[in-house]
């Protein structure tokens, strides 16, 4: 198997590092990896993280129904740089596929955690499933939403003005608004435009698995924990019953919404290192 992207921490980290934990961190939805980077930076004395950055942009795996073809590009990314088993640590989409991931090939993996990604299950993965069925999954959801969004400007300045006046962006620390533009952002003719491409974006959103309950079944072969933000609209529409299932004591809230990592990078990531330590420390004991 190829892999996909140049990766962005194996190429910022250098080899100092190889001595630490291995950590492969996995980006929510539309937000390549260099967006997260004030929050992995607090993490960085204490693994050696890697992360490709941007997940369902390489063609040879595209995005299908229920993400086959993503759990596969992270099975390749973690098999060409990892020897050893890795921890997985993914935001939304990013936890869903370290989850699925987990559950396919347990031996390349040490313990996972999922930062907001709820599971979907029961009555609401049915809904899901049915959606699809008849086509609304386009009307519906996040998707409704990204497959119209703006996504050139004609400098960065003004791309970063268009995001900070937003709600769910103005309560960003400015750095990390400023590295989404960085890193969320490339030229093009006219000035720039979204890396993240907008139709991939929305193609992730129509094939949220209806099937990740067969992914979440108990026992689970590696240790799993679940943080989750106090105001998140989407652990709210999803539920937590099923991912509390899963989870066990290993569930912990912090303030926040559904992009605590960006809005609050230094407290969720005091969050993360208490949660991965629980996580190793069971993992040794199994």
């Amino acid at each position: 198997m190829q892999v996909s992207d140049e990766n962005f921490w194996l190429q910022t980290t250098g080899r100092s590092d190889l001595h630490l934990p291995a950590l492969h961190f996995a980006h929510g939805n539309s937000f390549p990896t260099g967006t997260y980077r004030e929050f992995l930076n607090h993490l960085r004395p204490t693994f050696q993280i890697h992360a490709l950055e941007m997940l369902g942009h390489n063609p040879l795996y595209p995005v299908t129904d229920c993400w086959p073809a993503l759990c596969q590009e992270m099975i390749a990314s973690i098999e060409a740089i990892h020897a050893k088993p890795v921890i997985l640590l993914g935001h939304s989409l990013g936890g869903m596929l370290s989850l699925m991931v987990a559950r396919m090939r347990p031996d390349l993996v040490r313990c996972v955690l999922m930062l907001d990604s709820p599971i979907v299950a029961g009555w609401r993965a049915w809904l899901i499933r049915s959606a699809k069925l008849i086509g609304l999954n386009n009307y519906v959801g996040p998707a409704k939403y990204s497959k119209k969004r703006r996504k050139s400007w004609p400098d960065p300045e003004t791309a970063y003005q268009h995001f900070a006046v937003k709600d769910a962006f103005a309560i960003w620390p400015e750095q990390v608004l400023r590295d989404y533009i960085e890193f969320g952002t490339e030229p093009y003719p006219k000035g720039v435009t979204l890396r993240f491409n907008r139709e991939i974006e929305t193609a992730i959103y129509q094939g949220l698995p209806h099937n990740i309950d067969q992914f979440a079944k108990l026992p689970f072969p590696v240790p799993v924990g679940f943080i989750c933000g106090t105001t998140s609209v989407e652990c709210g529409q999803a539920g937590i019953f099923h991912t509390r299932q899963l989870v066990g004591d290993n569930f912990e809230w912090i303030d926040g919404g559904h992009l605590y990592p960006l809005e609050s990078p230094e407290a969720a990531a005091q969050k993360t290192l208490a949660m991965l330590h629980r996580l190793l420390a069971q993992k040794q004991s199994i």
